[in-house]
């Protein structure tokens, strides 16, 4: 099947090739609606209805007429010249703020954009009153908008609304300020603005560079980036539409982190196809063009499917998980990988085919052979000194992987660590009021059997709760409309995205609701602080299944491609390392050196499943080509030698090129531990592992490394090299 898609896809390229533009610019213009409906930005969404918080949820939806749309923005109002509110003061902020209650807040939209690809955000917020300072040095509103912080349009309406509310105010001699989840992305993506655009572009010139470099080509350095944009743009419209037949929402970062991942593996696949593409041209020069990209398409292609399925099936095993933002992604990273794979599998080799030897233009490298450069001399260095690699190889690794001791999670929403004025205003509140006014743990209580209830029955469980130490205040009891659920809203003295208040709330918080709620009812906690107390929980447990089941899939993937008990075992367990040093590295710079709470809690899963998939990908090429030099004659170290002098060229730069897309993440506030430990992870992966462990443990263990079906030497040499190469010597350097 891999090779009737590739023989057709370069006997017909120029069909395919307008089949994927078409395609590319259809879903390049509705993705992002497509994405915008299908993605949810609270994490409580994402817990099973068996968790406390994610119950408690469901009644302050059903019973309490929450939106679970609905992002809050706490607006601070105080004088000017600083002096305390007076009553004429509070009576003209709660005019201001009813006008707002009143008035349609336009979306702005940008000129160079049509309007029917952008939906309408546009809305009336929902303006209250909410709390005055103790010593009536600022007062409170709560703001409701409807949407997700990460839409594009919501973000234009707060701004619209922010800028409108500070101008208002001010005429009245009042200054304001805005906190909330919105207000703080919105002043971290405003001032990483800038940065986002410079470090985007400098990895396109970054990889452009490593393209020009690697072929002395324009066409073959731009060419991957267009070929991956058109794939992506498809692979984005096919998840979206996927999520939308199955019912799945996707977490809010889910579409960069796809856009990055189809960006890596998109142009390290078509570096494989250039490579071997050239090595072919170079061997023979006779040899049709479009029979030539036929060839290194089928050949390579069943390479580049192996490494595909090793992904898709990494993160199928997330399909176990019962967190559904673990669930959602794996899915939806699948489906994207897949479309790459029939990207590669058709596009690519049209666009072999269609520009032939010109792809390489102006280059005259297909002129004349190779001569012995550094990936020949670093192949005879890992097979002469393997004991010596190896132990170096070995020892960096575990000294990165020492690093984890003392390791915690942070389960917060990824503070960039920058002073915005969000956050500037959140520490104003906190020195007056408790930490959580502006973010309070609530407790539901509704009735057993469904009778009314009333706010003196929670007069007990109210004075429990304020006695537990870490609990500022407590506000009165609040009761539905038909008085069948309470609410009782906490105000912890911690930042409820801490430690701190997580441990508050999972420990004396809910075990004083548990003992102190009155009978016949039923309790629930809820709040930012409870959902991610759960959220620990429920991680702990899909990690605990995801690793080992992922773990043994891969390696019966590696077991079936590589007809091998022990060299996927070699395999594992050097991937197993590398994510080791890692995660090592990771806590070492954010937790040990720069303080900060623990790592991201989903880093270790995103580190074993990009790590582990992605860094199988070069292992699989890597040990391939040295089974494949084993079967000719010579020694098993000559082998080796040979087998890194080829690979190097083609794993390094599509090394450094994934890399690079995954560094793009820095410029996403809230990303920069997964940009430093994605891109060092791979970064180790294909220089350390591949190209130095793996070869080295091959040269030491020689044939014996594929035990029981030991490859022989074939007489005259394998016919895969008989087919590609005149003669043994010199040997070329292929991307397989």
């Amino acid at each position: 099947m891999i090779r009737a898609l590739t023989r057709y896809s370069t006997a017909h390229p120029w069909k395919i090739i307008a089949l994927w533009a078409v395609l590319g610019v259809v879903f390049s213009a509705l993705a992002p609606t497509l994405l915008a409906r299908v993605t949810q930005h609270r994490t409580a969404d994402f817990l099973p209805r068996s968790y406390d918080s994610a119950a408690a949820l469901q009644i302050a939806q059903e019973q309490f007429g929450g939106n679970p749309d609905a992002l809050t923005v706490t607006v601070l109002v105080a004088r000017s010249d600083g002096k305390a509110l007076g009553p004429a003061d509070r009576k003209r902020i709660g005019a201001e703020a009813a006008k707002w209650g009143q008035r349609r807040v336009v979306m702005p939209r940008e000129d160079d954009v049509p309007q029917f690809l952008v939906p309408d955000r546009s809305q009336t917020p929902k303006v209250a009153p909410a709390m005055t300072a103790p010593d009536r040095s600022f007062e409170l509103l709560s703001v409701q908008l409807a949407g997700i912080p990460s839409d594009k349009g919501v973000q234009g309406v707060y701004r619209a609304f922010r800028d409108a509310a500070r101008t208002q105010f001010e005429e009245v001699g009042m200054r304001t300020g805005f906190t909330g989840e919105l207000a703080d992305r919105v002043d971290t993506t405003d001032a990483h603005k800038t940065a986002a655009k410079v470090g985007g572009a400098l990895v396109m010139v970054f990889i452009i560079l490593l393209n020009v470099l690697a072929f002395r080509s324009a066409l073959a350095a731009l060419l991957p980036l267009i070929a991956v944009a058109v794939i992506g743009a498809v692979a984005a419209g096919a998840v979206a539409s996927a999520a939308m037949l199955t019912g799945r929402k996707l977490d809010a970062s889910t579409p960069e982190l796809i856009n990055v991942v189809l960006l890596g593996i998109g142009i390290d696949y078509l570096l494989f196809l250039l490579f071997r593409f050239r090595e072919q041209l170079r061997n023979r020069p006779e040899q049709p063009a479009r029979e030539a990209a036929e060839q290194v398409s089928g050949r390579v292609g069943t390479a580049i499917t192996s490494a595909a399925l090793t992904i898709v099936a990494a993160f199928a095993t997330l399909g176990l998980a019962t967190f559904g933002q673990f669930r959602s992604l794996g899915p939806a990273i699948a489906v994207a990988v897949l479309v790459m794979l029939l990207g590669s599998l058709t596009l690519l080799p049209a666009l072999l085919a269609a520009a032939g030897r010109k792809m390489f233009w102006p280059s005259k490298s297909l002129l004349r052979k190779p001569g012995e450069g550094r990936a020949a001399r670093f192949g005879d260095l890992v097979a002469r000194r393997p004991l010596m690699m190896l132990t170096a190889s070995v020892a960096l690794l575990a000294a990165l992987a020492a690093g984890l001791t003392g390791i915690r999670m942070d389960y917060g929403r990824g503070d960039s660590g920058d002073r915005t004025p969000a956050a500037a205003t959140a520490a104003e509140i906190s020195r007056t009021l408790p930490a959580g006014v502006s973010d309070p743990t609530s407790v539901f209580v509704t009735a057993k059997d469904g009778r009314a209830l009333n706010t003196a029955g929670f007069d007990g469980l109210s004075r429990r709760l304020s006695q537990v130490e870490g609990v500022g205040k407590v506000a009165r009891t609040v009761l539905n409309e038909d008085r069948r659920a309470a609410r009782i809203d906490l105000y912890p003295t911690a930042d409820p995205q801490s430690q701190r208040a997580r441990d508050l709330v999972a420990g004396p918080i809910r075990d004083t609701v548990a003992r102190h709620t009155p009978a016949g009812t039923t309790a629930h906690v809820g709040g930012t602080a409870a959902i991610f107390a759960d959220v620990s929980v429920a991680v702990d447990h899909d990690l605990r299944i995801v690793f080992p089941v992922a773990a043994a899939l891969i390696a019966l993937i590696l077991l079936l491609l590589l007809r091998s008990l022990l060299a996927p075992l070699v395999l594992m367990l050097s991937v197993g390392l590398g994510f080791a040093a890692t995660l090592g590295a990771s806590t070492l710079l954010f937790q040990h050196t720069l303080g900060g709470p623990g790592v991201n809690f989903t880093l270790p899963l995103l580190l074993f499943l990009f790590v582990v998939a992605l860094g199988t990908d070069y292992n699989i090429l890597i040990a391939d080509r040295i089974r494949e030099e084993m079967q000719r004659p010579g020694p098993a170290r000559a082998a080796v030698a040979r087998a890194v002098r080829h690979t190097t060229p083609s794993i390094a730069t599509a090394g450094l090129v994934l890399a690079g897309s995954f560094a793009t993440l820095a410029a996403n506030p809230g990303s920069e531990q997964d940009a430093f430990a994605l891109t060092l992870g791979i970064m180790l992966s294909a220089l350390v592992l591949s190209l130095v462990l793996v070869p080295a443990l091959a040269a030491l263990l020689g044939r014996a490394i594929w035990w029981p079906f030991r490859p022989r030497p074939a007489a005259g040499g394998h016919p895969r090299h008989r087919a590609t190469a005149p003669a043994p010597e010199p040997e070329k350097v292929t991307a397989y």
